[in-house]
Formats: C-alpha cells, sequence, structure tokens
C-alpha cells in the first residue's frame, strides 16, 4: 500500500495538485455551509461509512467490502437528497459573491443598536415582527414581493412598519446593510419543520426557518403572543432574552467567513 502511494507521489504533476486543492476547497466550504446543522450529523455518518469500506477494502473482507461497495454506488444519489438544501446554499452562495459584502457589514454594525432597541420596543408592547438581515446570498428576490422602502435603517421606522395598523405590519422587512430596501415581503415556509418545545408554530417562526434554510440570512422574529425575540439561522430558530447575546450572535454570523 505504502509502495503504491509513494509511487503515485513521485509522478503527481502541477495539475493533479490543483486537482486535490480544488476538492479540499469544495468540501471545506461545504463542511462550513453545514456547520450547527442537521446536516452536520449526517455528514459524519457518511464519513464514518466511507472510512468502514476502506478498512474492509484493505482487512479483506469480502462479504462488508461487497455490501458496502453496492452502498458507495449510490452514495452520489443519496448526498444529492439528503443535502439539497445545503447544496442549493452552496450553488447560490458561490454564484452571490460580491466585494460589496464589507461595506454593507460595516454599515449594518453601525445600526444594530436601533435594531434591538426596536426590539426591546416590540417585545414590551407584544408587537409581532419579522426581519430578515442579509449576509451573501441577496434577498432581492424576496424584497421585490414587497413595498419598496430604501429608507435609512432606524428604530423609529422599524417599529412604526410594525405597529398594528400598519399597512406593512403582516410580512417582513428586508435589509440590506443599514437600509431597509423592502417591507411587507413574503418569505418561503419551510417544506418540513420541528419546532423545539415553547415555540408557538405561526407563520412568523415558520417563514423565518424558512428563509434562513433557503439563503444564508439572518432572521428575527418577535411573537406577538409572548414577546419573545428569536432569531433563526441555518434553518434553527433560538430564543434569546439578552439583547446583547442576540446582538453579538448576529453580528458573530453576518461577520463569519
Amino acid at each position: 500500500m505504502w509502495s503504491e502511494i509513494w509511487n503515485t507521489l513521485r509522478h503527481a504533476q502541477l495539475a493533479d495538485a490543483l486537482d486535490i486543492l480544488l476538492i479540499a476547497f469544495v468540501i471545506y466550504y461545504f463542511l462550513l455551509l453545514i456547520k450547527e446543522t442537521r446536516a452536520h450529523q449526517l455528514a459524519w455518518g457518511l464519513a464514518l461509512v466511507t472510512v468502514i469500506f476502506v478498512v474492509t477494502r484493505f482487512a479483506r473482507l469480502t462479504v462488508s467490502s461487497r455490501l458496502l461497495e453496492s452502498f458507495i454506488n449510490y452514495l452520489i444519489i443519496a448526498v444529492i437528497v439528503l443535502f439539497q438544501g445545503e447544496i442549493r446554499r452552496f450553488l447560490t452562495g458561490l454564484g452571490s459573491r460580491t466585494f460589496r459584502k464589507p461595506f454593507l457589514l460595516r454599515s449594518f454594525r453601525e445600526k444594530a443598536d436601533d435594531v434591538c432597541q426596536a426590539l426591546d420596543y416590540l417585545s414590551q408592547k407584544r408587537i409581532g415582527a419579522l426581519i430578515a438581515v442579509e449576509r451573501e446570498i441577496s434577498l432581492s428576490p424576496y424584497a421585490d414581493r414587497g413595498r419598496k422602502v430604501d429608507a435609512l435603517l432606524s428604530k423609529d421606522l422599524l417599529v412604526s412598519i410594525f405597529f398594528p395598523r400598519s399597512p406593512l405590519h403582516d410580512g417582513a422587512v428586508v435589509i440590506q446593510g443599514s437600509k431597509i430596501v423592502a417591507a411587507g415581503c413574503l418569505l418561503p415556509l419551510p417544506a418540513a419543520h420541528n419546532l423545539a418545545e415553547g415555540f408557538q408554530t405561526r407563520t412568523r417562526h415558520l417563514a423565518a426557518i424558512g428563509l434562513s434554510q433557503e439563503t444564508d440570512a439572518a432572521v428575527i422574529v418577535v411573537s406577538e403572543e409572548s414577546g419573545d425575540v428569536s432569531l433563526g439561522i441555518k434553518g434553527i430558530l433560538t430564543k434569546f432574552e439578552d439583547r446583547d447575546l442576540l446582538k453579538n450572535r448576529l453580528l458573530e454570523h453576518l461577520e463569519s467567513p
């Protein structure tokens, strides 16, 4: 085995090194994408099956090797089915990378306190709200479904949009950098969901899960029943009672590689 590996390394060319680096980049980016999601556990399971298959081949365990080989033949189909959401987000992310991200994040950071102040007010008054903050994947397709606002982000504007008698209070607000680009937007609902105990199965919460599954956006929800504030990231909804913790988690997600 070692002689074969050494022989392969001796005859390796520059194209082979580039090929390995490309595959390593795709795997690394994909692992970053599924980090802290349920797909992460599935990936470890598939990796374990692959390791067992390699061991059975080298140990010459004929029956086990044949069974696993039959399974490996369908591995690509299994990956596409199990990780279809992550693959879609991966391809969308590659197609939407721009140089404007650092500028948008810097401008949003300056307005993060306004968002937290608005959340405090909405939570205390138990006014329902749904706020989507763009990261790398553009939210323009969802913003186009609502009413164009294109105004500077501020606490007063957010509160006025979600005030119960406002014509735009029933939809979502889309934020790009320091601007509210649209309000009253419709967000996608998830095909499947599993809300943890304590969450009300309401459209706002489901929409937060749906958008965070489809894109890399951070989605904030204020419950009109309890006043609880939750943050949706990568299809997972988490409650935050401390606004500083929510702000830190929000900025951490937006600024992560």
